[in-house]
């Protein structure tokens, strides 16, 4: 299948619902298939760029985005290829972009109301410098859900201006370059609409306003019908302004039969101005960064948590031989690693968090730990945790190696909201110490790691330290692609139990994890046979024992069907049972929203009491949502007494599923997914692995805005309890120590809310491109709520100049007319680059082109490249960035045509961007 084929078939895929630019959620949602065909379409070029730059084709198998994937990280890296992230990064994308229907919707520049032109580009040019300063500092989540929100606000202006109805059917590129005028605009006083009695004229406009190209938008009233005089409205139902002479409106968020190609032409353009803008951003990133920020890469991501204190010499030693082993082991297949984390802590420090997709970079900085002080338990484990949770990417794998308990326990509640939030899973290794300096650890400071170990999906291992080697096998275990739960239980205190579940056709290495002391078990296959606790070589797999755990690995043969396994204990136990599959499923809890565009929000924190429980599945199978068929999907409690509440599901298109749960359990309980694999016809399940429970306290907040270093950032909130009212305790954390005011309480009425403001102030000193994770939850006795922020630090920019290209010359007089006769020849070409008085050229990358670039040092003002290439290779494109992320293109051919050959050219880059069959001069 050729990229062409995959990329309309991926255009159908997203396209399956009716067309309207609405957010995601029910049956209309053209913002979310825009947005999808143009980031389809970047990442398509963008991956096969790539390829190309390895020497390979790149040659999707299928349609899938899990083939796109698969396809898009190369034929040579063998092992299993799972789409999820590709998935979690496209859904959080759309989420932000139908948010801003929600958080901004009587904010006329989110969406080009009211002529609030100038106001709208800012959004987007301040929205597109936080995206690439965050993807500059790797903070990817931050970017792509600014990305989505600047999307929405970039597509409305196509839906809500009149810029089609001028006839315009390019992009208006003035929109995403601040340095260049907004020209032509309707002012306040200029009267543009005629009077539309019927609702459903097919162009209201004044003949004067398209004679003269004057560019309106339509006004929107949500609480008011007021407008300026002669004004267009919105329309539509949500619309007050629309019952105000002139009646009607301009909007062409949906199709009717009076609009149908104005509404074409509008999801058209700004689908290539979507594109425009990825591509912006794409060659400021380049191509790597880009298709990180989008979650194609290998999906184990290994992230250590290590004390360093003056008992863990035995601790690091392993944890280093740990890192050098999945490092020399995994190297070129799919289980290497995307990315390397590793947070040190000690008392009273933690940190620095090192970050890294090198392998080397990452031998050298666990090389450089070394075990010093300490002398007084407990340490500041929570802290170098939180620190983890919020710099490494959602659903990564944790590891905390520690002798001690956690001097910060006071962050339990905010690391478990973490948890939550990112879906990370943790794993602690918790050692015991032959010299015994400090106090022995107190058997309930070890359940905290295990209360947050489970409620995170992960272990909570307790060795000796001469025993550290072999627990860490459960490390290699699980950084690896395409890892999955089928299933996990606890019980405390323990009892006999017989656990029940299915294994499928796909899965491999699959391994069974037990906890606890006192434990006896029988496994048993689908045919009936058996193996025991004591049989550490069996005829269904090897169990080996370590400390508290129990790890069973099942033989390599046939395993599909139904599986029991009996366990005995009085003592409380943990069991897991996991494995390799593509076939797998993504979530979050949502809720829905009203308004003149009613979608779908994600839960920032816990679901509500006493109200039914929503969430959205994504389903990815081998050859995407098409091969599996859906089962049951409920809601199931992980520590007993086992309850499970399945869900009324709805089919949402391309694999999505919006899920109901009226009777929620009680306590902490996970999503279960259960069906049939269409490809090989057996049945599969899948559980969730972070525990989630329902809150009465509900707590909301909107960050809008990047902040300056230096500068303060006001942040409104807002709680309502739905149980007794009273005082309420306010808490709020960041992870990077940055200064923060709130109220420490608000008193709230039942079924009211009560409103606060954080202000948070970053120094001047930090790094612009930071982000900061800010946890802010509400507390009455046992019950309490959060909302996990993101807030990005932006250095104000003043340059917003991309770097200019003079040709020098073009010397191809040597190339035959005959393209077949190309092959001796060469022909070459020059430029000098400049950045004016900006701030300096900072990459420079060919684009198009199988030659050869060279360039004479970027830290001179004038920049010459020089390009040679075969005469068969007739095109050369490339980029320069300067030190902001401005970008400018150069760009030639010396295809033969009639016209004079080009050969002296001083243009600058951004004029070569009209080369583009999508961008075009307003």
């Amino acid at each position: 299948m050729t990229s062409l084929q995959v990329l309309a078939l991926l255009a159908l895929y997203l396209s399956g619902r009716s067309v309207a630019f609405v957010p995601i959620g029910g049956e209309a949602s053209t913002h979310v298939s825009i947005t999808g065909t143009a980031v389809l379409q970047t990442v398509m070029e963008t991956c096969r760029a790539v390829a190309e730059a390895a020497g390979h084709e790149f040659k999707p198998t299928g349609s899938s985005p899990e083939e796109l994937v698969q396809a898009c990280l190369g034929p040579t890296a063998t092992g299993e290829v799972s789409g999820a992230k590709f998935h979690s990064a496209l859904q959080s994308i759309y989420t932000q972009n139908g948010l801003v229907d929600r958080d901004f919707v009587n904010s006329a520049p989110h969406h080009f109301n009211s002529e609030a032109f100038l106001e709208g580009r800012r959004l987007i040019t301040e929205g597109v410098v936080a995206i690439k300063a965050n993807i500059r500092s790797e903070n990817f989540q931050a970017a792509r859900e600014t990305l989505g929100r600047v999307l929405h606000t970039l597509q409305d202006f196509y839906s809500h201006s009149n810029w089609v109805e001028l006839g315009y059917t390019e992009p208006y590129i003035n929109l995403i370059r601040p340095d260049l005028p907004l020209d032509n605009l309707a002012d306040v006083d200029t009267a543009t609409c005629s009077d539309c009695a019927s609702g459903t004229c097919p162009n209201p406009i004044l003949p004067n306003i398209l004679k003269e190209k004057k560019l309106t938008s339509g006004y929107m009233g949500i609480f008011s019908a007021a407008k300026p005089k002669g004004k267009c409205s919105h329309g539509g139902a949500g619309d007050l302004t629309a019952t105000a002479v002139p009646r009607g409106g301009i909007s062409k968020d949906e199709r009717h039969s009076d609009n149908v190609a104005l509404h074409t032409a509008a999801v058209n353009v700004a689908t290539a101005a979507s594109l425009q803008l990825l591509q912006d951003i794409r060659f400021a990133a380049g191509d790597d960064d880009f298709l990180r920020m989008m979650g194609i890469a290998r999906s184990s991501v290994v992230c250590f948590v290590i004390d360093t204190t003056g008992s863990m010499k035995d601790d690091i030693a392993q944890a280093r031989a740990v890192v050098y082993e999945i490092i020399d082991s995994k190297k070129g297949t799919q289980d290497e690693p995307s990315e390397y984390i590793l947070v040190p802590f000690n008392d009273p420090r933690f940190g620095p968090m090192t970050k890294t997709t090198d392998a080397e970079t990452m031998k050298r900085e666990i090389s450089k730990l070394t075990a010093t002080g300490g002398g007084d338990e407990p340490e500041m484990c929570l802290s170098g945790l939180q620190l983890a949770l919020t710099g490494a990417p959602d659903s990564s794998h944790i590891y905390v190696f520690t002798d001690a308990t956690a001097k910060d326990i006071h962050l339990k509640d905010t690391i478990v909201a973490l948890m939550r939030t990112t879906k990370s899973t943790v794993s602690f290794f918790m050692t015991t110490r032959s010299r015994r300096r400090r106090r022995s650890l107190r058997a309930a400071s070890f359940e905290d790691y295990k209360d947050l170990a489970l409620a995170s999906g992960g272990q909570a291992i307790q060795v000796s330290k001469n025993q550290l080697p072999q627990a860490t096998d459960i490390i290699l275990d699980t950084s690896t692609s395409a890892l999955v739960t089928i299933l996990q239980r606890a019980r405390n205190p323990g009892k006999q139990e017989t656990f029940s579940f299915m294994l499928d056709e796909s899965l491999k290495n699959i391994t069974f994890y037990i906890t606890g002391t006192s434990i006896t078990f029988t496994l048993t296959n689908p045919a009936g046979v058996s193996q025991s606790h004591n049989e550490a070589n069996g005829k269904l797999g090897t169990i080996q024992t370590v400390g508290n755990l129990r790890r069973i690995r099942l033989n390599a043969d046939k395993h599909t069907g139904a599986w029991q396994i009996n366990i005995n204990s009085n003592q409380p136990y943990t069991l897991k049972v996991t494995g390799q599959s593509t076939i797998t499923f993504i979530y979050d809890f949502v809720e829905s929203f009203k308004g003149p565009h009613p979608g779908y929000a994600v839960l920032s924190g816990r679901p509500q009491a006493g109200q039914p429980a929503s969430l959205m599945l994504s389903i990815m199978g081998r050859k995407g949502p098409s091969s599996l068929s859906v089962g049951a999907v409920g809601l199931v409690t992980v520590s007993g007494p086992e309850t499970a509440s399945n869900g009324t599901a709805t089919d949402m298109g391309n694999g999505d599923i919006l899920v109901t749960v009226v009777a929620v359990p009680e306590g902490e309980f996970v999503i279960s997914l259960k069906g049939t694999d269409k490809i090989s016809k057996s049945e599969f399940q899948r559980q969730s692995t972070t525990q989630m429970s329902l809150s009465r306290v509900n707590i909301q907040a909107v960050v809008d805005s990047s902040v300056e270093p230096g500068k303060a950032l006001e942040v409104p909130f807002s709680v309502r309890t739905q149980g007794p009212g009273g005082i309420y305790t306010i808490t709020a954390k960041n992870d990077r120590d940055i200064p923060m005011t709130y109220p420490p309480s608000l008193t709230l009425t039942t079924g009211q809310y009560g409103n606060g403001t954080l202000t948070i102030k970053p120094a001047a000193s930090i790094p612009s491109g930071t982000d900061v994770t800010v946890t802010l939850e509400a507390k009455s006795g046992g019950d309490s709520n959060y909302a996990v922020l993101k807030i990005s630090v932006v250095t104000k920019i003043t340059d917003f100049v991309p770097p200019l290209c003079q040709v020098v010359g073009v010397l191809a007089d040597d190339c035959p007319h005959d393209v077949s006769q190309c092959g001796p020849f060469q022909w070459q070409f020059l430029a000098n680059l400049t950045d004016g008085n900006g701030t300096g050229i900072e990459i420079i990358a060919l684009q198009q082109g199988n030659g050869n670039l060279t360039y004479t040092s970027l830290s001179k003002p004038l920049v010459v490249a020089n390009y040679t290439a075969s005469c068969c290779s007739q095109i050369v494109e490339f980029t320069a960035v300067d030190k902001v992320g401005n970008v400018g293109k150069c760009y030639h051919s010396i295809e033969r045509s009639a016209g004079p050959p080009a050969l002296f050219l001083s243009l600058p880059l951004w004029l070569c961007l009209l080369v583009s069959p999508l961008l075009a001069r307003p």
